[in-house]
């Protein structure tokens, strides 16, 4: 569990770290498993039979809305981390009762082998074949895993198509995350074939630059969803030249999109940049009332 006093840690495991996690600790990267409902966040962790794919994952740890649910947040990790690792910045907007008609789902990614990982599993939404000082700049970003790109793009869709089933619209519904969850939803959000609320990536890229239009539906339903970035120019991970290209190349494609700088932050989120993520998403979802 995060530690709001101190700085989030890294979305990204090291490659030695997550080995030595899959060694001693193979229990926490069984995505087989589900994850536990707990009594100090009141959530449950629940899996829909339409979010089932062929890729097995863990269950969605879920907070519900504390008051009438009106709206909901999808809000997807990042590579090597689960879910409940965005359960105290969850915590922290409930807390402040700005959103007591929304509900957070916190999607797991499925384990699957990470080349960058020396081929290890790790939790991720995508391959990923090189990080930090390998790659520079948007366009350098080239060897991309497309076919994990469209079957997580596939599940958070369903994820939507949840809410939506359950009677909340897709207009409600707003799909972030932090660093490849965040690349995810860029993604996700954009190419959606229904209308969303807006898009929240922390510390991420465009995915699939190169190829992008050939995946947006050819009404565009998304051309003007707020998409929020937000991203440290210290981010050794993630480089801030990438969060930059991607912001020039979204914007010179029509998209309305907001890159927030944070000074000195390396890949991590800080207390600011999660206020900003608080006043988008109240912005976005304003409550409906009785």
């Amino acid at each position: 569990m995060l530690n709001l006093r101190l700085v989030f840690a890294f979305g990204l495991i090291l490659p030695a770290a997550a080995f030595l996690l899959s060694f001693f600790f193979p229990q926490l990267l069984d995505f087989s498993a589900t994850q536990s409902s707990s009594p100090e966040s009141s959530t449950t962790a629940t899996t829909s039979s339409s979010t089932m794919s062929s890729v097995r994952r863990a269950a969605p740890l879920i907070f519900p809305a504390k008051g009438r649910h009106t709206a909901t947040v999808i809000f997807a990790h990042g590579l090597g981390d689960s879910g409940a690792g965005w359960a105290d910045a969850v915590e922290r907007w409930r807390q402040r009762q700005n959103l007591s008609e929304v509900k957070f789902i916190l999607p797991n990614a499925p384990v699957i082998p990470i080349t960058v990982n020396n081929g290890y599993p790790m939790p991720g939404w995508f391959d990923i074949t090189s990080l930090g000082a390998a790659i520079t700049s948007i366009e350098a970003k080239l060897n991309e895993d497309t076919a994990g790109i469209l079957e997580s793009r596939k599940y958070l869709h369903s994820l939507i198509q949840d809410e939506v089933a359950a009677g909340i619209p897709s207009e409600r519904v707003i799909l972030g995350g932090f660093s490849q969850g965040g690349a995810m939803s860029i993604f996700a959000g954009l190419t959606a074939p229904f209308k969303i609320a807006g898009i929240v990536g922390m510390s991420s890229w465009l995915l699939l630059h190169q190829t992008f239009k050939q995946h947006v539906p050819e009404d565009d339903v998304n051309k003007g969803t707020p998409v929020l970035m937000a991203h440290g120019d210290r981010d050794q991970m993630v480089r801030y030249p990438l969060a930059q290209g991607s912001e020039r190349l979204l914007k010179a494609m029509g998209y309305d999109v907001t890159l927030k700088t944070y000074s000195g932050m390396e890949h991590s989120a800080c207390l600011e940049e999660l206020d900003e993520v608080e006043a988008f998403i109240k912005a976005r979802l304003p409550p409906k009332g009785n």
